[in-house]
């Protein structure tokens, strides 16, 4: 069976793309780096990362991109004897603008090389690639229109001004013939994400609809002819779980499909799993896979009926989830990251840190939640209980240096462990906390009074979460301690603070040092351990 969902944590807006027996599915990670995961599978069911292709200046630079922008929607495709990765480089956020620049890059394998971008245009978000069976080319995205953003456009319009077709010419690199508008979306509103497949002489167009929150859908219209007009689907959503606040599977919808050799029929998209009781999803948008069945109408359904996706889905064979263990990873002797560590926009992580043989080494750089260069190496929170333990080295000379453990989201929702320096007690560990609040976001300090550490030496810091609960704790030579209150880990969210549609990536946990004098005052972080399941 498949369990879902297949990729937990942030893995949104998922792009599946078959290649005789090897499916591929590639993901958003806006400010992340390097940019887009790509997972493998040949059953479905067990999935293992495999690349992130946008890994050098020339692809992708998110130096100064503002939160939850950078990288959305890609879109992953093969032809040609080439993978084809259509993606967004998102510059701006706030306001009625959003500057998003679409590329193309393609590679002979899934490991690469990649190639030098192709820039494409910048019209809209959410782009993709259709290869027609003609051999033709055919580029797509949403249309951003900045006037409704601003509340200044004809009644009715909205900023999510349909769905974008114009053919791209390989050869030249660059789009060609006319544009065509070939859809405006449902009276839900809002549509993005485009897919176009065909089958038995039909286009299939897939979108999303109703905004990423709690009303997101997957809406499929389809035509005889590529430009339209397109005919939605009788039941308007395949895929949606509004209406259903009982479903593990929240906010449902932004999804792409594949058929199999077998001729079987998988749908892939986003959800999330609130914590119960709450409205907020700290593991950010995850992606699950339904499966699906034609119908004699011609059109695409769940397989189990209905809208709402389900938990556990048949599989295409025998194969069972693997369980997931802890995740122990020591620096001593490593000469990369593990797969599942990123950091934070800059192509220059040399700068941020490196692998010492001995240690992971972080360099102070600027303040938590910079927008250029914080050096911050993190994994993908993936259960909503586990505990995350390190083992720090670090010297500081002055308050305004400080390394540590983090859960983090943004600059505008994150929590932290430091060791720091304080002016009567010397070096001390100390809470840093930044609890949703908006726009001013205002730095809190939950302790009291900062906790004094030996002057020289290692400790061992440990961040414990169960739900809505984080207990920091900290040992330095002494036993295990708490540090600190229990915080509210909900809101490192993507709907702590302003809500659902305000910020969508994940949280995060991982390894920070900061230095706002200027010093680069290093950080040796040992080993990192992540141990999902319950913390009690």
């Amino acid at each position: 069976m498949i369990r879902n969902p297949v990729l937990p944590g942030f893995n949104p807006d998922p792009s599946i793309c078959r290649v005789g027996d090897d499916v591929y599915i590639a993901t958003s990670t806006f400010e992340w780096y390097p940019g887009v995961q790509i997972h493998h599978s040949r059953d479905l069911v067990n999935w293992t990362l495999v690349a992130r292709p946008l890994a050098r200046a020339s692809q992708l630079d998110l130096r100064g991109n503002p939160d939850s922008c950078g990288v959305w929607a890609p879109c992953l495709s093969w032809s040609d004897g080439l993978f084809w990765l259509v993606y967004t480089d998102v510059k701006r956020f706030e306001g009625s603008f959003k500057d998003a620049h679409n590329y193309i890059v393609t590679a002979p394998s899934i490991e690469g090389p990649w190639s030098e971008p192709a820039y494409v245009n910048s019209s809209g978000f959410d782009p993709s690639l259709f290869h027609d069976d003609d051999g033709r080319k055919w580029f797509l995205n949403m249309l951003w229109d900045h006037r409704a953003a601003s509340g200044h456009a004809h009644p009715g319009a909205t900023a999510f001004d349909g769905i974008l077709l114009q053919e791209w010419d390989p050869e030249r690199r660059r789009l060609v013939g006319p544009v065509t508008k070939i859809y405006r979306g449902t009276s839900l509103g809002l549509v993005e994400g485009p897919h176009l497949f065909k089958r038995e002489g039909w286009y299939y167009l897939i979108t999303a609809e109703g905004g990423t929150g709690y009303e997101h859908a997957v809406t499929l219209a389809r035509s005889r002819q590529l430009h339209g007009p397109y005919e939605t689907h009788p039941n308007q959503h395949v895929l949606t779980s509004a209406g259903a606040p009982e479903a593990p599977l929240q906010r449902a919808g932004h999804g792409q499909v594949v058929t199999l050799a077998d001729g079987s029929v998988y749908l892939a998209h986003l959800c999330t799993r609130p914590l119960p009781g709450l409205r907020r999803s700290p593991l950010g948008r995850e992606t699950a896979l339904q499966r699906c069945e034609w119908r004699e109408d011609g059109w695409l359904y769940l397989a189990h009926g209905g809208q709402v996706p389900a938990v556990d889905v048949p599989a295409p064979t025998a194969a069972e989830p693997q369980r997931r263990d802890a995740v122990r990873r020591s620096f001593a002797g490593a000469r990369a990251l593990p797969p599942e560590f990123q950091w934070l926009r800059t192509p220059e992580p040399e700068r941020l840190f490196a692998l010492t043989g001995e240690a992971l080494r972080l360099f102070g750089r600027e303040s938590v939640g910079s927008w250029f260069e914080q050096s911050l190496v993190a994994r993908r929170q993936e259960d909503h209980a586990f505990r995350a333990e390190t083992t720090l080295r670090f010297s500081p000379a002055s308050y305004q240096q400080g390394a540590g453990l983090t859960l983090y989201y943004n600059r505008h929702k994150f929590h932290a462990l430091v060791v720091t320096w304080d002016d009567a007690l010397g070096r001390v560990a100390s809470l840093l906390s930044c609890p949703g609040d908006w726009p001013d976001a205002p730095l809190h300090f939950p302790l009291a009074e900062p906790v004094r550490l030996p002057a020289d030496g290692a400790v061992q810091l440990a961040a414990r979460v169960d739900g809505a609960r984080l207990q920091f704790q900290a040992d330095w030579g002494e036993g295990w301690r708490d540090v600190g209150p229990v915080l509210d880990a909900s809101v490192v969210s993507d709907e702590g603070g302003r809500g659902e549609h305000a910020s969508f990536t994940g949280a995060f946990i991982g390894m920070l040092a900061f230095d706002a004098s200027g010093g680069t005052c290093p950080a040796d972080f040992e080993h990192f351990d992540y141990l999902p399941g319950p913390t009690r």
